[in-house]
């Protein structure tokens, strides 16, 4: 069976503009020539961000992140991988695998 993954990419403090130093064009043009990769990007800077909450019926809105914290979102890729082991291999071959983290979570199916 075919599972799809959310595979989050967290940075350790703000990402830059070249996060890596790598090239991750050579993971996404070899994820993507596989028919692993379905779609990703990387976000803005979470200054940008804004949170959104309602409580009570009312919409509560805050500029930026809704917490201070070192780790920040810098992007994603959905992925469709046959099981969590081959999920986890796409994963660790992309480069902020080696400066940040990727969190891998299969979409959920009912």
């Amino acid at each position: 069976m075919v599972v799809k993954y959310l595979m989050l990419v967290v940075a350790d403090g703000k990402p830059s503009e070249d996060p890596t130093g790598d090239d991750i064009v050579a993971w996404v043009t070899e994820m993507d020539n596989r028919g692993i990769r379905l779609f990703g990007n990387r976000v803005v800077s979470p200054d940008e961000a804004t949170t959104v909450q309602v409580r009570d019926g009312e919409v509560l809105l805050t500029d930026g992140p809704y917490a201070e914290t070192r780790e920040q979102m810098a992007g994603f890729d959905i992925i469709e991988c046959g099981d969590l082991d081959q999920a986890i291999e796409v994963a660790a071959r992309h480069p902020m695998a080696r400066h940040g983290r990727i969190e891998v979570r299969p979409f959920w199916r009912e």
